[in-house]
């Protein structure tokens, strides 16, 4: 069973498929834990190359097996746009600890959609005997 702090820091996008026909897109990202829900700013005006630079900390016990990642399209009057997703494996986190920076991919409809670049820490509880 795992315990402790899940660091994510949120680095960038790439090759998105621009969803607004007219304009760049406003990415954000909805970043889904099991049941801890975390939403990153809007990269206004990014397009398909946002940046975000930003760090969540989740708290993890359990079996908690991955991060998924959906990135959003901020549209002002209508409903958000569904960018893509991406699902992060942990398994590999909590034996190494940390991964740096990495790309993983963005899928829409089983379909390949881009990139989204993640690094991420984990912080094992330390448990008083």
């Amino acid at each position: 069973m795992v315990q402790g702090k899940l660091e994510v820091l949120l680095i960038s996008a790439k090759g998105l498929e621009n969803t607004d026909f007219l304009c760049n897109m406003d990415p954000y990202v909805i970043l889904t834990c099991r049941t801890q829900e975390k939403k990153s700013s809007i990269a206004s005006g990014k397009g398909a190359e946002p940046e975000w630079n930003e760090t969540f900390v989740f708290t993890v016990s359990g079996s908690v097996s991955e991060l998924n990642m959906k990135i959003m399209d901020s549209d002002s009057g209508t409903s958000d746009d569904l960018v893509g997703e991406a699902t992060i494996p942990l398994e590999p986190l909590f034996e190494e600890g940390s991964l740096p920076a990495t790309s993983y991919n963005v899928v829409k409809n089983d379909e390949f959609c881009g990139e989204i670049r993640v690094s991420l820490t984990f912080t094992p509880e330390v448990r008083a005997v």
